[in-house]
């Protein structure tokens, strides 16, 4: 590979074992292209807005505990850039994760995309929505899915 070929490359981390497989695989691409990496995680939003105001303390706690999740979850891939001598910006988004992935690669130039996806299949797959495939859908940037065991 090429010096310089990718700039930026955005890690997207969902805090799951899966996506340490993608974080690895993001580092070493970052690494050998001398690229800076955008850790991201997306606090998913939507689902647990309440209307009854008994809901509001089950919201921000719901919230603050993603948010926390997400810390985590880029303070892992900091790390394990720091090991590798590579860049980690560590990035919190809130929203849908596909369209928060690909809007934020759209805005800040990223030429990488690294997501992990779960391997789910059929019925699994169309209940839970993949967010990899919406990234790989929509975004106008290149994306690098890298796969897990299949789910049973």
């Amino acid at each position: 590979m090429e010096s310089g070929t990718y700039k930026k490359i955005m890690i997207a981390t969902d805090n799951s074992a899966l996506g340490r497989k993608a974080i690895e695989t993001g580092i070493v691409m970052a690494k050998l292209s001398g690229a800076r990496v955008y850790a991201v995680y997306v606090v998913a939003s939507k689902g647990f807005s309440g209307k009854h105001p008994k809901d509001v303390g089950w919201e921000k706690a719901m919230k603050e505990h993603l948010q926390a999740e997400g810390k985590d979850a880029t303070a892992f891939v900091a790390e394990a850039g720091k090991k590798e001598g590579v860049e980690v910006e560590p990035v919190i988004l809130e929203g849908d994760p596909g369209d928060a992935i690909v809007e934020f690669a759209g805005k800040n130039d990223i030429d990488l995309i690294v997501i992990g996806t779960q391997g789910k299949t059929g019925v699994q797959r169309f209940l839970l929505g993949s967010v990899a495939e919406n990234v790989v859908r929509h975004s106008k940037k290149a994306v690098l899915v890298v796969r897990g065991e299949k789910a049973e």
